[in-house]
């Protein structure tokens, strides 16, 4: 499998909503330094992250706009839209820069404004009543 082809399947399985199709990409001893969640290293790390992304996020799309692949290493410029959990939308500009090693991803980082990504990162004001 090329190295498109692993950048296509990862973002046709984002997409999808398919998480346990999105982690087969990755090596078991993946490192990723992720702009929200930090630096993870290995697949049980990551799976954890997909959880906490099942429980912030209603919907979520990462649409590719422009891809640079030498060899084994592919940059791709992209588009997020999503949806918190509480209904608020997330639209963000986005560089993923993948390390594709034996058809798996073991190294990857993406870099994006976190203003957008407020309503995932903020928990919601407790409303207090003048009577409290």
């Amino acid at each position: 499998m090329s190295v498109r082809s692993v950048i296509d399947r990862y973002y046709e399985r984002v997409n999808a909503g398919d998480w346990d199709g999105w982690l087969e990409l990755f090596d078991e001893h993946l490192v990723m330094d992720e702009q929200l969640g930090g630096h993870l290293e290995g697949l049980n790390a990551l799976r954890g992250a997909v959880a906490g992304m099942k429980q912030v996020y209603s919907r979520f799309q990462n649409t590719p706009r422009h891809f640079v692949i030498h060899g084994a290493q592919a940059c791709v410029v992209s588009h997020i839209s999503a949806t918190s959990a509480s209904g608020k939308p997330i639209e963000a500009e986005v560089a993923n820069y993948f390390l594709i090693e034996e058809e798996k991803i073991t190294y990857m980082a993406n870099f994006h404004d976190s203003v957008p990504f407020a309503p995932i990162l903020s928990p919601e004001p407790r409303r207090v009543r003048a009577s409290e």
